[in-house]
């Protein structure tokens, strides 16, 4: 073939990164089954069972504009926004999903070599953002209950001089939430802190009233969760105002589709129906509880999320989770040194819960 070898040319810090490991798509596991798409249990993506809200689906048909560009600025998105965030419109900007805010936020802010803390086990988009940038990741292991080191984790801010510390809150995949003293504490070292509260309608708890006090502090959220629009990727972030000009600037220009503006819209209009699906999620999430910890081999821990974590004894979290999968159930394990021995399990609708209790029972 003519011409030199174009591999030559990748960064170097990128030719051996590790990808992100994704959940498989519907299609991708009712082939692997052998099962009906529609008979597949799905509870490994932390995804809404109840899906979006019925307006959503009103909103799109109608729309009589899908082929023309949208707003860049998102302006009347952001403005709808606004009363549910808590902030103003001028503060808030959107993503295609948390995840390209979190990439944005690294394309800002962090040179290759800055450090940036992490403290895991939790989401796996900081280390993979981090990674794809060319920064130092430092990382921070929680306790055996999960909770932050507050201690251990100041003084890795303050040794690596580190720009920026990820924390999730409620945590994923633990379940778990970190004070507010605890992320006062952190935000009081000066580093620029990501607070993911992806989850935070099902936690009832938000640390908004922070951002007013704190330039150092951004609050990542996202509509895939709560509002059931994972498929249409619909993020936001609240930033401090001097920093939303600068992410506009740098933004790819209509990062948020027509459809995805559009379902967000619609989604903002249809809160009580939201609420009660939130609700609902909650209330399936304490039985589900009580069902893992009624099975002798598991030791769930207690969340505050749309999903819970297990402990399982006697090395058999992947096997379990491989024969689950076979017989479509799709939960989510992470081949990790801290969690290879757990499974996490995102709430599904009560029949869900059945399904996966009477199979698990029959495993264990």
């Amino acid at each position: 073939m003519k011409g030199s070898n174009p591999e030559r040319l990748i960064k170097a810090y990128l030719r051996d990164a590790t990808p992100y490991k994704y959940v498989s798509p519907l299609e991708a596991l009712s082939q692997g089954a052998g099962i009906p798409a529609g008979e597949i249990i799905k509870l490994d993506g932390n995804e809404n069972p109840y899906g979006c809200s019925p307006r959503v689906y009103q909103a799109l048909s109608a729309h009589p504009y899908l082929h023309i560009y949208p707003d860049s600025e998102q302006q009347e998105l952001r403005k709808a926004l606004a009363p549910y965030a808590g902030v103003p419109p001028g503060r808030l900007v959107m993503g295609a999903g948390s995840d390209e805010l979190i990439d944005l936020i690294m394309r800002l802010f962090v040179e290759p070599g800055d450090g940036v803390v992490n403290c895991t086990p939790t989401f796996g988009m900081y280390s993979f953002s981090t990674g794809t940038w060319g920064a130092r990741l430092v990382e921070v292991p929680r306790d055996e209950g999960f909770a932050i080191d507050v201690d251990r984790t100041r003084k890795a801010i303050q040794e690596e001089a580190a720009k920026l510390i990820f924390i999730a809150s409620p945590n994923n995949p633990t379940g778990n939430m970190t004070p507010v003293a605890d992320i006062i504490e952190l935000l009081d070292t000066g580093v620029l802190l990501v607070l993911d509260e992806a989850y935070c309608e099902f936690s009832g708890e938000t640390m908004t009233e922070l951002t007013g006090s704190y330039d150092n502090l951004i609050i990542l959220r996202t509509f895939s969760k709560w509002a059931g629009l994972a498929g249409l990727r619909v993020g936001y972030g609240i930033f401090p105002e001097s920093i939303v000009p600068h992410l506009m600037r740098i933004k790819p220009p209509y990062n948020i589709n027509v459809a995805a503006q559009v379902a967000a819209m619609a989604s903002l209009q249809d809160l009580d129906y939201l609420q009660r699906t939130v609700k609902a999620i909650v209330d399936e999430r304490q039985r589900l509880f009580s069902k893992l910890d009624e099975i002798g081999c598991f030791q769930p821990y207690p969340s505050r999320a749309n999903f819970i974590l297990c402990r399982v004894s006697g090395n058999q979290a992947e096997d379990i989770y491989l024969e689950l999968k076979r017989r479509g159930i799709s939960i989510r394990y992470f081949d990790t040194p801290r969690l290879s021995d757990c499974l996490r399990f995102s709430v599904g609708k009560p029949e869900h819960t059945d399904r996966l209790i009477a199979a698990l029972t029959e495993i264990c």
